[in-house]
């Protein structure tokens, strides 16, 4: 055969198989095709393992609180991420709005314009304090603390936003001496001569009914003294990543049926069937004390997510 023959052969094999994969594109389609079976989103819904993955642009808000430095458009910007250990040091930081700018405009939630919450990894140490804002926009503040990693919350509304609460790491160098880890679950705190114990259990997807009770010297406690406008407030933690949850009491003091004590009553919606670690945070006689606990919430047997409702106490989850 020769040479000639030989290529005009493979010229007319070059074309078919060219011909084919054009017919092949026009019958399926472009890949960003309207009408493409499986081009786009449509078809992610029923692929194996993303059946509780939420596509929709939506699916920032049903992230927990606190896990993101940045979240729409706002960031939680430290001046130093690594500070020397101590009782009185000092933290200084910003809150930058979609433009990169600090803002200097928030609306008051709980009588202040901005909430930081700081707890080491091992949730010792915590502490709820309120720093003071610069005309620069810049918060400043002193927290207690010891060697080890921190991971500070910082709880706000800037004006015309929704209300968001960021987290940041913050490195203490020097010598960790580790908090004892809870082997068990912990309804009861003692501190000072306060004795607080919860009653509730936690259930993941519901909404929880959590009292505290709070007495001295085993005498009921029944004028407690308002703090932030409420009689207490609860800080959830989840063990592992530290998501947050901020609740709230039934009721404000001064409303006619809100009790001084000993009972203050709180309702929770946890995301996942978790350990949490509680913080309480109550005022009696002016000074603010913090009882911990540790209580691990359980899976939702008895409603489906379709079934789930909002609940009369949604707007007391985290803020």
């Amino acid at each position: 055969m020769s040479v000639s023959v030989k290529l005009i052969g493979f010229l007319v094999a070059l074309a078919a198989v060219f011909g084919g994969a054009v017919g092949i594109g026009r019958a399926v389609g472009p890949v960003d095709s309207p009408t493409a079976d499986h081009g786009g989103m449509e078809g992610m819904d029923e692929m194996e393992g993303m059946e509780g993955m939420d596509m929709s642009e939506s699916g920032a808000a049903s992230i927990p609180k606190g896990l993101l430095v940045s979240q729409d458009g706002y960031s939680f910007r430290l001046d130093q991420t690594t500070v020397t250990p101590g009782t009185a040091v000092p933290v200084s930081f910003t809150i930058e709005d979609p433009d990169g700018n600090p803002v200097t405009e928030y609306d008051v939630e709980h009588e202040e314009d901005l909430h930081l919450i700081a707890v080491r990894r091992d949730f010792s140490g915590f502490q709820h304090v309120h720093p003071e804002m610069a005309s620069d926009g810049t918060w400043t503040t002193e927290l207690d603390l010891t060697p080890g990693a921190w991971r500070l919350f910082a709880d706000f509304k800037a004006t015309g936003a929704e209300a968001l609460t960021l987290g940041n790491d913050l490195f203490v160098p020097g010598k960790l001496q580790p908090a004892e880890p809870p082997t068990a679950d912990s309804t009861t705190a003692t501190v000072d001569d306060y004795t607080v114990t919860l009653e509730g259990d936690l259930t993941a997807g519901a909404e929880a009914k959590l009292t505290l009770n709070v007495t001295r010297d085993g005498e009921p406690v029944t004028d407690l003294e308002p703090y932030l406008g409420a009689y207490g407030h609860l800080v959830a933690l989840r063990a592992g990543d530290l998501a947050y949850l901020h609740v709230h009491p039934e009721g404000t003091p001064g409303d006619g049926e809100t009790e001084p004590g000993p009972d203050v009553v709180f309702f929770a919606n946890v995301p996942s069937p978790d350990r949490y670690h509680l913080f309480l945070d109550f005022k009696h006689e002016g000074v603010v004390r913090t009882a911990a606990f540790t209580v691990t919430g359980s899976a939702d047997t008895a409603t489906s997510p379709d079934d789930e409702s909002d609940g009369e106490h949604a707007d007391d989850d985290a803020h």
